[in-house]
């Protein structure tokens, strides 16, 4: 499958930055991360979601789309595709979730300005991973700013995704159930997602494997 896009998501914990970075360094590829750890209302969020949700969504706002818009907008010449572990409607599913009604409606208008001029994925690999491992996974990083994020915070991220899916139809939306997969310490588990990936086009919209 020939892409010079690609996105790989999932929940807080589903190991999409350590998936991106392998599938990078196996194909030399142009890498994007995501700078959460820049935004300073992440910490004080976590501590009170109420008073710092809206502008810590509006900081990520900002610095998605500089990152991407400068990131996407040069050819790589020496490297075969981009990959990335974010996609900029990231920010309108994490927001649905935390900010209040009123706040919600005047993000998505600065959201809807900037979304159309945002490049598309050719293909978009969401990591689907249950919550219970999602905790584990963030207890094993060890971030302290994490350590107030809840099942229940984690289940509501995730019914964001997946209504989400269930609207988007512009490009293929692959959907890997990761819970009993392990390619950061088995070979063969990451070989099979990479075989995934790479080993045939998929339509626009859903597509389920593994």
């Amino acid at each position: 499958m020939s892409l010079n896009y690609l996105v790989i998501e999932g929940n807080i914990g589903a190991g999409k930055t350590t998936l991106a970075q392998m599938i990078s360094k196996k194909y030399q590829a142009k890498l994007v991360l995501e700078q959460f750890a820049d935004n300073p209302f992440l910490p004080k969020f976590y501590e009170n979601q109420e008073q710092y949700s809206f502008p810590l969504e509006m900081a990520f706002l900002a610095e998605r789309y500089n990152q991407l818009n400068r990131e996407l907008s040069h050819f790589d010449l020496f490297s075969p595709f981009t990959i990335s572990d974010y996609y900029f409607m990231k920010s309108l599913i994490f927001a649905q979730n935390t900010l209040k009604p009123d706040e919600y409606n005047l993000y998505r208008q600065f959201f809807t300005i900037i979304y159309d001029k945002m490049p598309k994925p050719d293909l978009y690999v969401y990591l689907h991973k249950e919550p219970n491992l999602l905790l584990k996974n963030i207890a094993i990083r060890g971030r302290n700013y994490e350590t107030h994020i809840t099942k229940q915070y984690l289940e509501k991220i995730t019914q964001g995704y997946f209504s989400y899916f269930k609207q988007q139809s512009d490009f293929p939306i692959l959907i890997l159930d990761t819970n009993g997969i392990d390619f950061v310490n088995k070979p063969e588990d990451f070989e099979k997602i990479v075989q995934t990936i790479f080993g045939r086009p998929y339509s626009n919209g859903i597509n389920r494997v593994l």
